[in-house]
């Protein structure tokens, strides 16, 4: 197949072997520009993505996908209720829980925690703590035992390990002739448990269920059914239709009213990222018109020649925007390449690099997560990739025009 001259000679002018090289550096340049800018946004979108996802997935892992309360915090018959939650055709499990506050001392060391009571048999259905656990087994959390299982900081900042003894101090107290004491009990710490999320691992901590209801002096009573749902995104609906097959006014909640806050930030984060790392990528590609600039005027003499040969000046046109179409194309694959390689490498990359600088990227005190995942989607690659190699087109338009415009007498003049 016969190649047409101005795909031939375009692509020659972007790698000159002979005569001025300084036109294939300042081609290199161009590609190198915008392939360092599509990969700098490929990694930060993927990074924004996989915060997202692994946000969404470790607080599910804790909160189930919606609860049923009552609106004063104590559930009478819940057994009854409990088994009518747990027979809709798509609701995957469901447990009761009993919430509270209070104030786990260990020695010297005191923190406020949350304090959640859980059937060890009915949780694994709804939460992933079961998994979660680096010491110690669910299962030891037995009804009389009084045994506590820590988050991985709060057991540091305690000083406590498994088999370890901690005082939980509630804020209501017991009125004696001396006064109010506050209600006190000793706990033996069964395991220690890590999410990665500071919020979980430093102020959460589980007990048995039967224990909480002694100590929060519920009687009978939960503080509501949590529930698993077969499809997350159904769960407002799912959570409604169960509450109505109740015989007694109740509160609902979803994940998506709990945490809707975190997951609007992050997508607000990440559209204005996108926007204001395109423009690094817009500065990128526009280098092409100075570098297609230069190229027009050292190709001054070359363009009248082809212009006296008989070429039109459509012709000349097409040898500039094919030039500047490769620079565009080669720059965006190697953006793409180098982006996608590095997004998916992320964690061992970033791994090495607080090994060898002796820093830390992500604090768990400051962020929701300690690790720094990405999650790369080919949505998102190929609106960057498409968006660069746009304006990598765009940038080509101006100084081809002006290489067209050129007349061979004025060219030829001083030659």
């Amino acid at each position: 197949m016969q190649v047409p001259f101005e795909w031939w000679i375009g692509r020659r002018y972007v790698r000159s072997k002979s005569g001025n090289r300084f036109v294939s550096l300042i081609s290199a340049i161009s590609m190198l520009g915008i392939a360092i800018a599509v990969a700098v946004l490929i990694v930060v979108l993927s990074v924004v993505n996989g915060f997202e996802q692994e946000l969404r997935l470790r607080l599910l892992a804790m909160s189930a996908h919606a609860m049923v309360e009552s609106p004063d915090g104590r559930l009478a018959h819940w057994r009854a209720r409990l088994a009518d939650a747990a027979g809709h055709p798509e609701v995957t499990g469901a447990a009761p829980y009993v919430q509270g506050r209070g104030l786990l001392v260990s020695g010297e060391a005191l923190s406020g925690v949350e304090l959640r009571g859980i059937d060890p048999a009915l949780e694994p259905g709804v939460s992933g703590i079961g998994d979660l656990l680096q010491a110690g087994d669910l299962d030891a959390l037995e009804p009389g035992s009084f045994g506590i299982l820590l988050g991985n900081e709060l057991a540091r900042h305690l000083g406590a390990a498994p088999g370890d003894k901690v005082t939980v101090a509630l804020a209501e107290g017991t009125v004696t002739p001396f006064g109010v004491i506050p209600r006190t009990k000793r706990f033996t710490v069964q395991g220690v448990y890590r999410v990665g999320m500071y919020e979980f691992d430093r102020r959460l901590a589980f007990i048995n269920l039967e224990d909480a209801q002694r100590l929060f002096r519920t009687g009978d009573a939960v503080t509501g059914i949590r529930l698993a749902v077969a499809d997350m995104y159904r769960a407002p609906a799912i959570v409604r239709q169960v509450a109505l097959g109740f015989d007694a006014p109740v509160v609902v909640a979803d994940w998506t009213r709990q945490h809707v806050n975190f997951f609007r930030s992050i997508q607000i984060t990440k559209s204005i990222l996108f926007v204001i790392l395109l423009l690094v990528v817009a500065v990128a590609a526009f280098n092409i018109v100075s570098t297609l600039v230069m190229v027009v005027k050292d190709k001054q003499s070359d363009i009248a020649i082809l212009r006296t040969a008989g070429a039109r000046p459509s012709s000349i046109l097409g040898i500039f925007v094919t030039q500047g179409t490769i620079i565009g194309l080669v720059g965006t694959l190697a953006g793409l390449v180098l982006g996608v390689a590095l997004a998916a490498n992320l964690e061992p990359v970033v791994a090495f690099m607080e090994a060898a600088f002796g820093i830390k990227f992500l604090a768990a005190d400051v962020y929701f997560i300690s690790d720094l995942p990405a999650d790369v989607r080919a949505g998102d690659v190929a609106r960057i990739c498409a968006i660069a190699f746009f304006l990598a087109l765009l940038a080509t338009l101006y100084p081809a025009w002006q290489g067209a415009r050129t007349l061979p007498a004025e060219a030829l003049r001083y030659e």
